[in-house]
C-alpha cells in the first residue's frame, strides 16, 4: 500500500449527532450540485485544460528520459506538440477522401436508407393497416368546412451544416489544448514544485510527490496499452470491412480506433453505423446484420479477452462506475466527456490510495481485484457476500449471514 501522509481539509459542522451529520450531508449535496453545474457551465475552458493536464502527466516521463539526455524541456515540449499535430493531421487526411465521399452521396444514401426502411414497414402490414383506419375514424370526425391544417415542420440543419458551425469551435478548443499542454511540458518540473510546496510537512511533501509519480505510471500504462489495442482493433475491422466489401474501409478502422476511448457506447456506436451502410449499400437484410455482427464480434473479443489481458490488473474498473462515469461526463461534455472518462477514474484511483479516508472509495472503483483495506472492513465484507451468495432467498440470506456474525462475536 502506497503511503498516505497528506491530507485535505475536511468539513467538520459544529454541530453533533444526527442534526451535525444532516448539515453536513445537505453541505456536500449543495457542493456537488454547484459543482457539477460549474462544471458543466465551464465546459468550452474546462475541457481543453483537463485534455492538457491528462496529456502532461502522460508525456512528462519522456521529457524526464529527454531532459537526461540533455534534450531541453522546451525542445521536448515543442516535438511532443509537433508530433500530435502531425498525427491528427494525418488522421484527418486518412479520413478526408471517405467523408468527402459520403457527403457526396448523401441524397442517394437518404433514398436507399428511406427503400430499406419502406420494405421493413411492409411486415407490419396489419399495424399500418390499423393505423390508416385510425386515421380515417379521425378524419370523419373533422367538419368538412373548415379549412384544412397544415402543418409546418422545422427542418434542422443537416449534419453536415452542423459540423460545420462547430468546426471553428472544436480548432480553437484543439489549438488551446496544444498551447497549454506546451506551456506544462516546458515549464519541467515546476508545476510538480509548486503542487508539493502547498504542503507542510516533509512526509506530505513526499507523499504528495509520490502520488503525481504514480499518475503518471498509471495513465501512461493505460493509455498507452489502450491505443496499442485501439490500433489492432482498428487494423481488424478495416479488414473485415474491405472483406465485406463495405465502402470506406479505412474510414471505419479509423472510426474505431477513436470510438474504442469509448467504453461500452463506443462499440455500440460503431455497430450502428456499420449496420446502418450495409443496409444501403448490400441487398436485403441478413448481409447487414452480418456485417453489424462482424464489428460487434471483434470489438466484444477486444474488450472480454485482449484488454483484461493486457491492461494491468491494478488499473481494471468496476464495471458499473465505468459505464455510470462515462454517461455522466457524456452528459455533462458530450463526447470529449465520454473520451476523458476513464483516465478520471485512473486518477481518482491513484489519488484514493493517497489520500486519507479515500480507501474505501478506491476499493469501489477498482474491478475483480480491488486494493487491500488496512482494517478488518473488506474481510469481514467479503465473509458476508461470500456466505449469502449461496442463499436462495432474503430469508436464507438472514440465516446465513446471521451465522457469520455469532462466530465474529465468538472470536471476539
Amino acid at each position: 500500500m502506497a503511503d498516505k501522509q497528506f491530507s485535505f481539509p475536511r468539513f467538520r459542522p459544529e454541530g453533533s449527532g444526527a442534526s451535525g451529520r444532516a448539515a453536513n450531508w445537505a453541505v456536500i449535496g449543495i457542493f456537488l450540485i454547484l459543482a457539477f453545474a460549474a462544471i458543466a457551465a465551464g465546459r468550452d475552458f474546462l475541457m481543453p485544460v483537463t485534455l492538457a493536464a491528462l496529456l502532461f502527466f502522460v508525456f512528462t516521463p519522456l521529457r524526464r528520459l529527454a531532459r537526461r539526455r540533455g534534450i531541453p524541456d522546451a525542445l521536448t515540449a515543442t516535438g511532443v506538440t509537433l508530433g500530435l499535430i502531425v498525427t491528427v493531421a494525418l488522421i484527418a487526411l486518412a479520413a478526408s477522401g471517405p467523408i468527402n465521399q459520403a457527403a457526396q452521396n448523401l441524397p442517394t444514401i437518404k433514398i436507399r436508407l428511406e427503400q430499406k426502411f419502406s420494405e421493413l414497414r411492409e411486415s407490419f402490414e396489419e399495424l399500418q393497416q390499423a393505423a390508416q383506419e385510425i386515421e380515417e375514424v379521425q378524419n370523419a370526425d373533422d367538419n368538412g368546412d373548415e379549412p384544412p391544417t397544415v402543418r409546418v415542420e422545422e427542418v434542422g440543419d443537416s449534419p453536415l451544416t452542423s459540423m460545420m458551425k462547430f468546426t471553428p469551435a472544436i480548432l480553437g478548443q484543439v489549438v488551446f489544448t496544444l498551447f497549454l499542454l506546451f506551456f506544462m511540458l516546458a515549464s519541467g518540473d515546476l508545476l510538480y514544485l509548486k503542487i508539493v510546496q502547498s504542503f507542510d510537512s516533509m512526509a506530505e511533501k513526499r507523499s504528495a510527490y509520490l502520488a503525481l509519480r504514480q499518475i503518471e505510471d498509471s495513465l501512461g500504462n493505460y493509455l498507452g496499452a489502450i491505443t496499442i489495442i485501439n490500433a489492432g482493433l482498428a487494423l481488424a475491422i478495416g479488414l473485415a470491412m474491405f472483406a465485406w466489401g463495405m465502402p470506406g474501409a479505412i474510414l471505419f478502422g479509423i472510426s474505431a480506433f477513436v470510438l474504442n476511448y469509448i467504453p461500452y457506447l463506443g462499440a455500440i456506436m460503431g455497430v450502428v453505423v456499420s449496420g446502418t451502410v450495409a443496409l444501403v449499400v448490400m441487398p436485403g437484410v441478413f448481409w447487414p446484420l452480418m456485417v453489424a455482427g462482424t464489428y460487434m464480434l471483434l470489438t466484444a473479443l477486444e474488450g472480454q479477452v485482449i484488454t483484461p489481458y493486457f491492461v494491468s490488473r491494478r488499473l481494471q474498473m468496476n464495471t458499473v462506475v465505468v459505464f455510470l462515469a462515462v454517461a455522466l461526463w457524456a452528459w455533462l461534455w458530450s463526447v470529449i466527456g465520454m473520451i476523458i472518462a476513464v483516465p478520471v477514474l485512473v486518477v481518482l484511483r491513484v489519488l484514493a490510495d493517497y489520500v486519507p479516508g479515500w480507501e474505501k472509495f478506491g476499493n469501489f472503483l477498482a474491478g475483480e481485484d480491488p486494493p487491500t483495506i488496512e482494517d478488518e472492513d473488506e474481510e469481514e465484507a467479503r465473509d458476508i457476500v461470500e456466505a449469502g451468495a449461496e442463499a436462495e432467498d432474503e430469508s436464507a440470506a438472514r440465516d446465513a449471514t446471521a451465522a457469520v456474525l455469532t462466530e465474529d462475536k465468538a472470536d471476539r
